[in-house]
């Protein structure tokens, strides 16, 4: 029988990892426990030549260094090392926005809002990133469409603007930075396709757009304020590539009305109370492609999916403060959570939170399937080339930017567990390369011997 929790349905299993929080007290307990005394007393060789990997004088010695090994059959954490520190947590914040995904949103999207008023549609985009955007399922508009003749489109209920707090400005012209919006089309991107050596825009709108310039450019680049494209032909070196686009109600009505065949027009009212819901897309392939390919434009769109779904209005900064108050309430320290990306440096978590939000998800999932939303090492995802062996071992979301770079996931052992863990590293001088392969290393060391 299905449960509501403060006016949203939520599946038993959910609505339980959320209630029943003093099941779950002794692990914070052990987390605060193994942060004061380390694990010094354990005379294990192996736990020993671990503790000798993050001493005082090896690699992770001249940087900032957090990690937790979690056994998940008995509840134990198994090593630490600065666990309490809070951290950068760049990407690994969508495991965060991976959790309230599934327990908000359960198996699909929400596309739209709307009601009917004689010929016309009404509707308010409820923050569904599908429409046009790589292989994803497609909504069928016209199974809402019928015989309306006008389609007519707010984003009054869009609260949140469309940068996360945080975002860099520089990123502007980078498609992973593409603007959160309440419908968005084409991912909110502009697609540079190469004939000869002339660029081609697409959606063709924009190719009108394109103006010739005498700066020294390799690439097709956007004005900052508009939606204006410039290159030079004398150093343009042909690659395609996306460029995120500046979204406004003029855009948006033009795409519209390009892509459905009806007329569109924008009137910025207010949702009314009594209106309709479309769900358009099953959630599990938006999920894989969130946490696979770090894809932040998702990410951030299903954060403001889940705000639609709880409150009527895209809100994100609402949403999260919600969820940290409700289903997330049991972690051992409150994250510093701004968006559902990572893309912010605003964001902050330490490894033993990483480490439980693991196991909510280990504990909210059937059996197998928090797999087939992780990177595996080798396999796929932004782990494909990376930790790779004969038999996959590493299940995990990456996270880095300049001078951080974090894994959080699963690790199998040759023994047969299955572990949790959570590895922070930020404030280091050089590439992130040579992080990787060290955390590799260490990786290793547990897959072989523990």
């Amino acid at each position: 029988m299905p449960l509501f929790w403060d006016g949203f349905q939520l599946p038993i299993k959910a609505l339980n990892s959320v209630k029943v929080l003093k099941k779950y007290t002794f692990l914070t307990v052990a987390f605060l426990l193994f942060g004061s005394t380390s694990f010094g007393q354990s005379t294990n060789k192996v736990q020993v030549q671990l503790e000798n990997t993050f001493g005082s004088q090896s690699f992770f010695a001249n940087h900032l260094t957090g990690f937790v090994l979690y056994n998940l059959d008995s509840k134990e954490v198994v090593f630490e090392k600065n666990s309490h520190l809070y951290q950068v947590s760049a990407s690994t914040t969508k495991l965060l926005t991976l959790f309230a995904a599934l327990v908000v949103l359960q198996d699909s999207t929400q596309t739209l809002r709307y009601t009917s008023s004689g010929d016309t549609l009404k509707i308010w985009g409820s923050g569904d990133p599908s429409w046009k955007y790589k292989e994803l399922q497609q909504p069928d508009f016209q199974k809402i469409i019928g015989n309306h003749s006008v389609i007519q489109f707010s984003d009054a209920n869009q609260i949140s603007p469309p940068f996360g707090y945080g975002w860099q400005w520089d990123d502007y012209y980078y498609d992973y930075a593409a603007e959160r919006s309440s419908l968005p089309i084409y991912g909110n991107l502009v697609k540079v396709e190469i004939e000869g050596n002339m660029p081609q825009l697409f959606p063709k709108i924009f190719q009108t757009d394109l103006q010739l310039s005498s700066r020294i450019l390799e690439e097709v680049q956007r004005d900052f304020h508009s939606n204006i494209f410039f290159y030079n032909p004398q150093t343009f070196v042909g690659r395609e590539k996306q460029l995120p686009f500046l979204v406004n109600p003029s855009l948006i009505t033009q795409l519209g009305t390009e892509l459905t065949g009806i007329p569109w027009i924008y009137r910025p009212d207010s949702l009314p109370s009594i209106h309709q819901i479309w769900r358009g897309t099953p959630l599990t392939p938006l999920l894989q492609e969130m946490m696979l390919e770090s894809d932040n434009f998702i990410a951030e769109q299903l954060l403001f999916n889940i705000s639609d779904k709880l409150f009527q209005e895209l809100a994100s900064e609402r949403a999260i403060d919600y969820l940290l108050k409700t289903a997330l309430s049991d972690l051992p320290d409150v994250p510093k959570w701004v968006d559902g990306s990572g893309l912010s440096r605003h964001n902050l978590i330490t490894p033993r939170t990483l480490v439980r939000v693991m196991e909510k998800l280990v504990e909210l999932l059937p059996e197998g399937e928090l797999e087939n939303l992780l990177a595996v090492g080798g396999k796929s995802g932004t782990l494909k080339n990376t930790f790779q062996a004969a038999t996959p071992y590493i299940f995990a979301k990456t996270g880095s930017m300049t001078a951080s770079y974090n894994l959080a996931g699963l690790v199998k052992t040759k023994s047969g567990k299955t572990y949790a863990f959570a590895f922070m590293n930020s404030n280091f001088p050089f590439a992130v390369s040579r992080v990787r392969k060290e955390v590799e290393n260490v990786m290793l060391q547990i897959r072989d011997h523990f």
